[in-house]
């Protein structure tokens, strides 16, 4: 390769390197063109990575409750809220809006299985497997708001754009299936707030981020946009990918990009797809027994095709429970709290049982949980009026871990007698993400990437791993 002594000037020794490499994107997918009949040939970014130590999981699904699910009609009962009904507490319970007189729970709780853990009626079913799962009371957030707190707990930074939870287990520990996204975000209905905010790569390579599915079609051509081509067969999108790989090497040799490099890898592994994802999504071919284990709702189609993905080596699964803020019940919480519970309290406790009987539920990490919290007191409209609703809570709400690594059965933390702030062993979003990498074999200290002359990491410079919460 002959280079003037112009260009030697201008270019570093990683720029030398990397313009005779043309890019490790283009290296890939000349390894796909060169094998097409092969589906290995996914950049090695993509390839198993080793963890900093052995880790109790390979793959984590969250279900995210967006819009804050109210933490005192959930999984923390506070008897003293009875006491105190229609009256003010004896503290001071500041929110964002106007509240009243205490409110308690409109709904039973019961302690279920061998802990005796109290859970509310509203996840009757979830709750039957309880002594697998460790319930978080005492999490706590930044500011009562959503589009912050969406960013904290799905990125690590209320404030800056930052990488994801999932991106960055992608980063770390690489993808199984090369033939299928290795972080997949799943919503019915159209995106939930800040939309791919939420499943960005941020700073990392683009390719590691999120991809998102509208999980309420049932057809794969409506669940995957144009993952079949309507007018080339495959020999002519072989062609095309000769093309678009000539064109692109000439692309490279001017100009270093590496969102280029991740748009190449988003052909290869389109190209890919068409072979596997017909089959990972059609829950057709489950049993019958299987299918109506997990019912017939949108949900429970989805945490299906969910488990399916997970068995076919998908890193990380973000099951999101509706677009805009569902669980944000602002007033009439009684009935809105038990129709979005009964959407998915159902799946969710399938989905365990599921696992465990296909021998998965060992080294999986389950998540659950919202934003932030609601209330303890009612919340008030303009005129003083009651609206039987929940402000937002960031001072103390609850989160819950199920799967490989968790001590089932456990309670970590807890709030003050009304539900209102985090009192015994706070818990902060970064340590909840830094107990997440440790399970999955990560010290989150440890798992960096360097931009613009810092080493940065999803827990910042903040971070603990909840270790009573580990078995």
């Amino acid at each position: 390769m002959t280079i003037s002594n112009h260009l030697q000037n201008m270019l570093t020794r990683r720029d030398l390197l990397t313009r005779c490499g043309m890019g490790m994107g283009t290296l890939g997918l000349a390894g796909l063109i060169a094998n097409p009949g092969e589906t290995i040939g996914a950049s090695k970014q993509f390839s198993e990575k080793l963890p900093h130590f052995p880790g109790k999981v390979k793959r984590v699904i969250h279900f995210f409750l967006n819009g804050g699910p109210s933490h005192v009609d959930t999984f923390d009962p506070k008897p003293m809220l009875k006491k105190y009904e229609g009256t003010a507490p004896p503290v001071s319970l500041t929110t964002e809006r106007k509240t009243g007189a205490a409110f308690p729970s409109p709904f039973e709780f019961k302690k279920r299985g061998e802990s005796g853990i109290e859970v509310s009626e509203l996840f009757e079913k979830t709750a039957e497997h309880i002594d697998d799962i460790a319930v978080i009371r005492s999490m706590t957030a930044q500011v009562p708001n959503h589009e912050p707190s969406l960013m904290l707990m799905n990125c690590g930074d209320s404030v800056l754009s930052r990488p994801s939870v999932g991106t960055w287990v992608l980063y770390g520990l690489g993808s199984e299936n090369a033939n299928l996204p290795g972080f997949i975000a799943m919503c019915p209905s159209g995106m939930p707030v800040k939309g791919g905010e939420n499943w960005q790569s941020g700073f990392l390579p683009g390719a590691f981020q999120g991809t998102y599915i509208d999980s309420k079609h049932t057809q794969l051509e409506k669940l995957i946009e144009n993952i079949r081509s309507p007018h080339a067969t495959r020999e002519i999108q072989q062609r095309q990918l000769d093309l678009l790989e000539m064109m692109n090497r000439r692309h490279l040799e001017e100009h270093q990009d590496p969102r280029l490099e991740a748009r190449i890898q988003s052909f290869e592994l389109a190209f890919r797809m068409q072979m596997e994802a017909a089959d990972a999504f059609d829950i057709s071919q489950e049993p019958k027994h299987i299918q109506e284990l997990y019912g017939d709702g949108v949900h429970g189609r989805q945490t299906l095709i969910a488990r399916r993905l997970l068995e076919r080596g998908v890193r990380y699964l973000q099951l999101w429970h509706g677009a805009g803020q569902p669980w944000d019940n602002h007033e009439n919480i009684e009935p809105q709290h038990r129709k979005l519970s009964g959407e998915i309290d159902g799946p969710i406790a399938a989905l365990i049982t599921d696992l465990k009987q296909r021998g998965l539920f060992d080294d999986t990490l389950i998540l659950w949980g919202g934003e932030f919290g609601r209330t303890p007191t009612v919340e008030l409209g303009g005129s003083g009026s009651v609206k039987y609703g929940r402000d937002h809570n960031h001072y103390g709400f609850t989160v819950w871990m199920a799967g490989g690594g968790v001590r089932g059965g456990t309670v970590y933390g807890g709030t003050d007698d009304f539900g209102f702030k985090a009192v015994d062993r706070p818990a902060s979003v970064h340590d909840f993400h830094a107990t997440i990498l440790h399970l999955l074999g990560f010290d989150h200290e440890k798992l960096t990437y360097r931009y613009a002359g810092r080493d940065f990491r999803l827990t910042d410079v903040h971070g603990h791993v909840l270790h009573d919460i580990l078995a």
